[in-house]
């Protein structure tokens, strides 16, 4: 089986699944081509054996979101995305003819690719959700047409959804699959891939004299550095009896050079962690506000915060689903604008709230930390809108069944 994916939070939702097919059939040769990006997700199964990734990548300028603007998609062309696709849609082919199955998770581009493939596909619609347009004033055009439509999906999908050789359509939550359903499609909604693997944990002793902020800056530079130095100088504005510790949580970029930089810019000293267990690659200080930059460490602290503050898609989302209310801040992008901040905000019920400023940011966040009664009403929000665990066993169940006949 191909898996055919596009964008860094399709990667992680594309893995989770993975591991679990994995898991359910062993014998079955499993491989991954990432459309957006390096796949770097990846890398560990890869390493372990039962995957391989395949095809042409590119670091594109937009960092995948050239849709969210005409700047992005001008860049990316210029970078050579038609070339790139070119290339990815003849290896897609290609592998078809040999007789993989093909699976495509995200949006119109990876299942445009595999419905031209001729093989049997299956779809996992990932970025779209209903609860955006059926959430909040829903005054702008694009409100009035998916209301018109009656799900956020476009006609032209729900064709490529309809075709015979599509096997399985699964949604991200039952509201949108119900939209789909009343367009004759056979849209499923087993539960969300994004919240495996993810539990709120109990909180280290060495933290629990401080008030627990989540830093998600994103993974896409150079706007991920720009979003720290704007989420840090809103946090920093705190004002309050306790210590507060800042956890910063990132993959593999930006890197600490680059965040580090902009802690001695704020006058941070360099400390060191309270305590080992953290796996802090670095800690910083400045009279009350305790920062500890964690690689890879987004599993385990998420389940640690109080609230978060955040300019990232996919951490967001996991991060409120555990239960955990965040605060955004729009900047100039290419991902993190405005319209997406709006639209994650819809998708998860205000359970993550975007503020115009950094001075906002501190206004809001301090609200949180004072109330805990707002912060347990918008987590379970979150934790709604997210759904449980366990999505991507189900998916998995029904892959093998529905394309390979198991």
């Amino acid at each position: 089986m191909l898996v055919v994916c596009n964008g860094h939070g399709e990667d992680f939702i594309a893995l989770r699944v993975l591991e679990q097919v994995h898991a359910q059939c062993p014998a079955l040769k499993l491989e991954v081509l990432p459309l957006v990006g390096q796949g770097r997700v990846f890398d560990k199964a890869i390493e372990n054996g039962w995957l391989q990734r395949i095809g042409p990548a590119a670091a594109l300028p937009s960092g995948g979101f050239s849709n969210q603007s005409i700047t992005g998609l001008l860049a990316d062309l210029k970078a050579g995305l038609p070339w790139l696709s070119w290339q990815q849609w003849r290896l897609i082919g290609q592998r078809a003819r040999a007789g993989l199955r093909l699976l495509a998770i995200g949006d119109l581009l990876p299942l445009l690719m595999v419905w031209s493939s001729g093989a049997r596909y299956g779809f996992i619609g990932t970025p779209k959700s209903d609860y955006t347009w059926r959430s909040g004033p829903g005054r702008s055009p694009s409100d009035r047409y998916h209301r018109l439509k009656g799900s956020e999906w476009d006609p032209w999908e729900w064709m490529l959804m309809r075709a015979a050789r599509c096997r399985l359509v699964a949604m991200r939550d039952g509201l949108t699959a119900r939209g789909l359903q009343r367009h004759r499609i056979r849209a499923l909604a087993p539960g969300n891939p994004m919240m495996d693997g993810l539990a709120k944990a109990a909180v280290p002793a060495s933290l629990g004299r401080c008030r627990r902020v989540l830093l998600l800056c994103g993974s896409r530079v150079p706007e991920a550095v720009r979003n720290f130095r704007r989420l840090l100088d809103g946090v920093s504005r705190m004002k309050v009896d306790q210590p507060i510790a800042v956890l910063v949580a990132i993959g593999s970029q930006p890197s600490l050079d680059q965040l580090e930089a902009i802690l001695r810019d704020q006058q941070f000293r360099r400390g060191l962690p309270p305590s080992d267990q953290l796996d802090a690659a670095a800690c910083w200080v400045r009279g009350a506000l305790l920062v500890l930059i964690g690689v890879k460490c987004f599993h385990t602290w998420a389940g640690w915060a109080e609230a978060g503050v955040a300019t990232a898609g996919t951490a967001t989302e996991q991060l409120v689903g555990l239960g955990i209310p965040a605060l955004s801040l729009p900047g100039a992008g290419p991902q993190f604008q405005w319209p997406f901040a709006r639209r994650q905000s819809r998708l998860l019920g205000g359970a993550v709230h975007p503020c115009g400023s950094p001075e906002e940011l501190h206004q809001r966040l301090q609200q949180l930390l004072d109330n805990p009664e707002l912060r347990e009403h918008l987590g379970r929000i979150g934790q709604r809108r997210m759904g449980p665990p366990g999505g991507s066993a189900r998916l998995a169940a029904l892959i093998l069944e529905r394309l390979h006949g198991y």
